[in-house]
């Protein structure tokens, strides 16, 4: 297993909306983890990108939401004894998609404005795809905690990699492994995430976007 870390994780809407950011939700975030190599006898499972995604949901502080998915384009689960020892996780940063807008209803708009490829003074205000094409998320470790499975890791977004933890239900099988988290939030601002952050930049009234972007992560891999 490979010790790097890419980038990961592109969500977080402009004219994003409902709900405001809720504390108790939001994962804690630390220095990054040390990588660990998998075991001579681990077996390798790769993931299957067509059946695993990411899906996201961002917030306005006055109200309104949107919600998409990022694909999963590959990687590699490392299972040893039945159980997840580490694994890589790859996401393709390009295929942000806006599930909750039609196209030439705005849809276009906001996935280029998410992706930082419409205005040129907006490449930066979110994701920048064409500077940060992929995103990983790096598994370091599973634990239980209180009768769940905690999924502890490195997730990297545009060159800043920071150490996280969520719940999941994770199954592991012969042929399979499944990861379903439950819905957490990150705090964007911790990877320099920043476009129209009300706790980064004053007076900004109905213009506030929410630091927290929810995530639910869903991964199966494959012998």
């Amino acid at each position: 297993m490979k010790k790097n870390v890419i980038t990961l994780f592109a969500f977080a809407a402009l004219s994003l909306t409902a709900c405001k950011n809720d504390p108790k939700n939001t994962v804690d975030t630390t220095d990054t983890i040390e990588s660990t190599e998998a075991s001579k006898d681990a077996t390798p499972f790769s993931i299957a990108a067509a059946e695993s995604k990411v899906e996201w949901t961002g917030s306005k502080l006055t109200g309104g939401k949107h919600h998409g998915t990022i694909t999963i384009a590959n990687g590699e689960i490392n299972v040893k004894d039945g159980k997840i020892e580490n694994g890589k996780i790859v996401f393709d940063m390009k295929s942000i998609a806006v599930e909750d807008l039609k196209a030439g209803d705005g849809k276009e708009d906001l996935e280029a404005h998410l992706k930082g490829t419409g205005k040129e003074e907006a490449t930066d205000h979110f994701f920048n795809v064409n500077k940060y094409p992929q995103g990983t998320f790096e598994i370091t470790s599973i634990t239980e905690e209180n009768g769940k499975s905690i999924v502890s890791g490195n997730l990297t977004l545009k060159d800043v990699t920071k150490a996280i933890k969520f719940p999941a239900m994770i199954t592991v099988t012969d042929k399979e492994v499944m990861i379903h988290a439950d819905e957490f939030a990150i705090n964007r601002t911790q990877w320099n995430i920043s476009f129209n952050s009300n706790s980064v930049f004053d007076n900004l009234g109905d213009k506030a976007i929410n630091d927290d972007i929810l995530i639910k992560l869903h991964v199966k891999a494959t012998k």
